[in-house]
């Protein structure tokens, strides 16, 4: 037996690997994120997808604009906890925002109104604001082709 006591003599599972701790705000829009789903054809003014499949996190943001402002906004992110938990925070954060306030929005804003997230998973912050990039951007371009709304 080993001088030391050990996680499983206290009863405690030996754990291998790092163990990342998220903060109650950040499982809260991990187990129930806002704004999933999709929008209708009908009601997407912009469409932005991000990241990448093969490594497992992928972002689909669908907006609708009133008024030159974000009405409504939905998201679909495939990746872990903190991906998920920072693209429903995105959307949160954008939702009724103008599109000029909305391109403000950036990662450190994200993860300021999750209350942080582990240094290893901040990367996962960058995806939500990528994809309401893109889809800011799909917009810009529908509505200068004229087969957008205002």
């Amino acid at each position: 037996m080993d001088d030391e006591p050990g996680t499983e003599e206290q009863g405690l599972p030996e754990m291998a690997g790092p163990v990342i701790y998220y903060n109650e705000t950040v499982l809260e829009h991990f187990v129930c994120p806002r704004n999933v789903g999709q929008l209708d054809d009908q009601e997407t003014d912009g469409f932005g997808l991000v990241g990448d499949p093969i490594c497992g996190d992928q972002m689909k943001l669908w907006i609708s604009v009133r008024d030159g402002a974000i009405a409504r906004i939905a998201f679909r992110s495939f990746g872990c906890p903190g991906a998920i938990a920072t693209s429903s925070m995105l959307t949160e954060l954008a939702d009724g925002k103008t599109i000029e306030e909305a391109k403000r929005i950036t990662d450190d804003d994200v993860v300021e109104a999750l209350g942080g997230i582990p240094e290893r998973k901040r990367h996962c912050s960058l995806l939500g604001v990528r994809a309401l990039q893109a889809a800011i951007s799909d917009w810009e371009r529908r509505r200068a082709a004229g087969d957008g709304r205002p």
